[in-house]
């Protein structure tokens, strides 16, 4: 039976292979946990999926970064940890600066401490959020481009469904008159071409941390 780092390692080599069953197996694995985790800190559960679904494109988007030094666990919690506290930023709540595990591997408890909120953060917080919101607009933008260039109707067609509409894979299919499989497929090649993209325009990494070496 296989460990639990040897379970994640061979997941992140699934998704780094394009497989987007093992992207859905990795965010069955540590989604519930890193909601608990947000939700005991903001007590918002839309705000919270919200965050945690936003340290999930982290991840997507810093993988290539990502060398399996770190347990994938507390990497996930770190990414989640930061957009967490420019979530309180945005909000003008006081965020913490470390992330602390208490407990055992199998009952442990995560929480921020210490740190003190300036005036400067807030704004830099602010702007780093706007550069990070077009960057993925420029983003998404090249891509669709590229598809119509290739007049890969069917994947521009897919992927409005998906992320305009906000359609299940199942539904998108069936729309489309494609399988699931190709749906599935159309997604998770949207997001590493995205990721690529993003990681192409030489940022700096106060605006996607996650990309930093």
């Amino acid at each position: 039976m296989l460990d639990p780092s040897e379970i994640d390692s061979h997941l992140v080599t699934r998704i780094r292979a394009g497989e987007s069953e093992a992207w859905q197996a990795l965010i069955d694995r540590y989604e519930g946990r890193l909601l608990a985790y947000t939700q005991s800190r903001i007590r918002d559960r839309a705000t919270s999926e919200d965050i945690v679904q936003e340290a999930f494109v982290g991840f997507l988007i810093s993988l290539p970064n990502y060398d399996g030094s770190k347990r994938l666990e507390s990497y996930l919690f770190s990414i989640c940890a930061y957009k967490l506290t420019d979530h309180l930023r945005r909000e003008g709540r006081r965020p913490a600066l470390q992330l602390h595990r208490r407990g055992s591997q199998t009952s442990a408890e995560w929480e921020f401490v210490g740190g003190d909120r300036v005036a400067s953060s807030i704004a830099r917080s602010g702007e780093r959020k706007q550069i990070e919101q077009t960057a993925v607009r420029d983003a998404i933008a090249e891509q669709i481009e590229r598809w119509k260039q290739s007049e890969s109707w069917s994947k521009l067609k897919a992927i409005e469904l998906l992320y305009v509409v906000g359609l299940s894979n199942k539904l998108v299919a069936e729309k489309a008159g494609l399988s699931e499989q190709q749906v599935a497929n159309f997604k998770s090649d949207f997001q590493i071409r995205l990721r690529s993209i993003i990681g192409r325009m030489e940022l700096d990494t106060e605006v996607f941390p996650e990309l930093a070496d």
